[in-house]
This record gives structure tokens, C-alpha cells and sequence, in this order.
């Protein structure tokens, strides 16, 4: 098939799904807890905008996210401006909702920035900051499968068709030398498109053998008796690749610069928080996944879970570029044209008036 004809069936199967939020209202439900993110006395509005809608998904591997939402660190950034939550479990229908302008900026996988860049002729978003790195694994009924060769022939979950996790495992079956349409998911291996919220129990009835997920997820099949078969860090050099990005509407970062500049501050300060404080900021990402979804992760799930996330400012460019050649290998993607996708102009000037040094766009920087 030629790649222009695999581009168009891949954009259009991702357009075709549905809207995989935690709650049937718009494109994302709204965060139920944002007490501790009153705005101070005396705040002021920043360029005199009232709110900012941020989107993320209730995943760790968004912890900056759940943890700035929490703490207020944000809401602090912003002064007066509100901050207003929208989770998502799909990075397809994030994208969605940045073209629509239901949200402003967002936490995303790479493969939806990519796909939603590509998509929109680079017309529609930038990334503008990274936020973690890891946190993604395999994980294998071991009744079923005691080895990597073992898991030919074997029914394995990934989130989402064309999503981060679906395109690793497409390419890290096709070096293994196996055959799958990444349309149908048929083939050596079969990949079962499902949704983290419902992986889990299709685990447990045996309709699947295993899954590529991100965190908690992966950490929740393995409290299931599941089995940590390979930790996708260390198929790439240093154990670091990017997993989760910040991405922002082109025509906002345009118009609102100051507020950009506000939610990158709030960011790189949430991370170095996390950072400092492991064990308290597990706790409070914890806190708000609970108030985003009416549940909070045992500790089981949630200790080794956030051990294998690394949180992180650098959009680690290098890697994405690479995540762009495994989408394109796997046959969900022509070769993309990505110059363009990064404007790390903002966080770069975050990072200098914090004495952090500067992050690099690997050449795909804006003109």
C-alpha cells in the first residue's frame, strides 16, 4: 500500500473513534477537586484572560499535570486567571478538543502531537515543553508467556489505535520480525485496541494475554498477577525517551504569550518539586487522580508505578523524531514533515530565570 494511502486510512480510523474521556460531557470531564487551586487575594489576571482550560489524562506519566493541579502550583503561576482542568483518556480526542479550542494547552503522548500536527499541515499546535520520560512496560499473563518469543501469537492491548503505546509495540513487533496490519491489528501478534480504564479486566478474563500501557496501568496488571516482561526504557539510549509533552494551540500561544509563559513556570516548577519531594508528590498526584476519577490507586499499584517515571522539562526532541520513524515504519504515518513542531522559546526563558539550563529542539524548532 502506498504511504500517502496508509497516512490517509490511519488519520481517518483515528478521526473515526470515539471520544474516550472519563465522562460523556464535551470533549473532557472536568476536574471535581480544584480547592486547592483557589487564587490568592489580590492576584491579577494575566493579559486580562479569565480562565486557561488545560487538558491531561489520568495517567502518572502525567503526573506534572496532576501534581501542578493539586498543589495549586499553577493556579499560583496564573494569579488570577483560572485555571480549568479537562481529563482525557486518549490522546486522539485531546487533539480534538486543542483544534475545537475547547482546551488551550494540554499533556500528551508523542504520537497524538505528531499524528494532530501532521494532520493539520503544522497549522494547529506546538509543543512547547517536555514533562516526563519512561513509564511504559509490557506485561505478560506468565502462564501464557514465559519469553519474549512467546508472545507471537498471542492477543496483546495497546490504549488506542495510532496512539504513543500502539505505535511501540507495532514497531518493537516488526524488529522481532513479525507481521501485523496496523489497521486490523491482525497478525503474528494480535493488538487489541483498549482502553486503559478496561484492560485491566480484560486481563482478568483471559480475552487478552497481555499489554504495552503506560502507568498505573501497567502496575495494575502486574497486582493482577501479571508479569513485567520488558520496561520500554530500555530499548533507547540512557533509558530516556519522551512520554509525555505539553502542546499548546498555535493561535493562543500568538495571542496569550504571558499565560504560556505563566503555565511553563508553573510546570518547571512542578517538576522540581516532584523531584524533591518524591514521596509527597506521589501522594498528592495520587490525591487528584482520586478527585478526577472518584478512585485512588492502592499502594500496590502506586509505589512502583511513579519509581519508573522520570519527570522532566526537556521535551527530549531527539526521541520524538525517532517515535515519528517507528509510526512510519509500523504503516500509521507518512513521513511526517515536523519542523516546525517545537517552540521551546518560552521554557527556555522559564529555565534561564530559574539558572537551569536551556533545552534543545533537535533541529525541529519553529521558523
Amino acid at each position: 500500500m502506498p504511504a500517502s494511502s496508509a497516512l490517509r486510512r490511519s488519520l481517518a480510523a483515528i478521526a473515526a473513534l470515539p471520544l474516550l474521556t472519563l465522562a460523556a460531557c464535551g470533549y473532557g470531564s472536568e476536574s471535581k477537586d480544584d480547592g486547592a487551586a483557589k487564587v490568592a487575594a489580590g492576584a491579577k489576571k494575566i493579559d486580562g484572560l479569565d480562565t486557561v482550560k488545560i487538558g491531561y489524562f489520568g495517567n502518572l506519566t502525567h503526573g506534572t499535570a496532576l501534581v501542578g493541579v493539586q498543589k495549586g502550583i499553577f493556579q499560583k503561576a496564573l494569579g488570577a486567571t483560572k485555571v480549568e482542568p479537562a481529563i482525557f483518556n486518549a490522546g486522539p480526542s485531546e487533539i480534538e478538543a486543542l483544534n475545537s479550542k475547547s482546551i488551550d494547552i494540554g499533556w500528551i503522548g508523542p504520537s497524538p502531537a505528531i499524528n494532530g500536527y501532521t494532520k493539520a499541515a503544522g497549522k494547529n499546535l506546538r509543543i512547547i515543553g517536555g514533562s516526563a520520560s519512561g513509564g511504559v512496560k509490557l506485561v505478560v499473563n506468565p502462564d501464557k508467556i514465559k519469553s519474549l518469543k512467546d508472545v507471537k501469537g498471542k492477543r496483546i492491548a495497546t490504549p488506542q489505535l495510532g496512539n504513543t503505546q500502539d505505535v511501540a509495540f507495532l514497531n518493537w513487533a516488526a524488529d522481532q520480525g513479525w507481521k501485523v496490519d496496523p489497521q486490523s491489528g491482525k497478525g503474528d501478534v494480535t493488538v487489541v485496541r483498549s482502553d486503559n480504564k478496561v484492560t485491566p479486566d480484560a486481563y482478568k478474563s483471559g480475552s487478552v494475554d497481555g499489554a504495552w500501557v503506560p502507568e498505573p496501568t501497567a502496575s495494575k496488571l502486574v497486582a493482577e498477577g501479571g508479569k513485567v516482561l520488558l520496561d520500554e526504557g530500555s530499548l533507547w539510549p540512557d533509558k530516556k525517551f519522551v512520554i509525555t509533552n505539553i502542546i499548546v494551540r498555535q493561535d493562543f500561544l500568538k495571542e496569550h504569550p504571558k499565560v504560556v509563559e505563566a503555565v511553563l513556570k508553573g510546570s518547571v516548577e512542578t517538576n522540581k518539586w516532584i523531584n524533591a519531594n518524591p514521596d509527597a508528590a506521589k501522594a498528592a498526584a495520587n490525591k487528584q487522580l482520586e478527585a478526577d476519577s472518584g478512585k485512588a490507586l492502592p499502594a500496590d499499584v502506586l509505589d512502583p508505578a511513579w519509581k519508573s517515571i522520570r519527570f522532566t522539562d526537556d521535551p527530549l526532541a531527539s526521541t520524538l523524531n525517532t517515535e515519528a520513524e517507528h509510526a512510519v515504519k509500523a504503516g500509521l504515518l507518512q513521513k511526517p514533515a515536523l519542523k516546525g513542531i517545537y517552540d521551546l522559546a518560552p521554557l527556555n526563558k522559564v529555565l534561564k530565570a530559574e539558572g537551569e539550563p536551556a533545552v534543545d529542539d533537535a533541529g525541529l524548532g519553529a521558523k
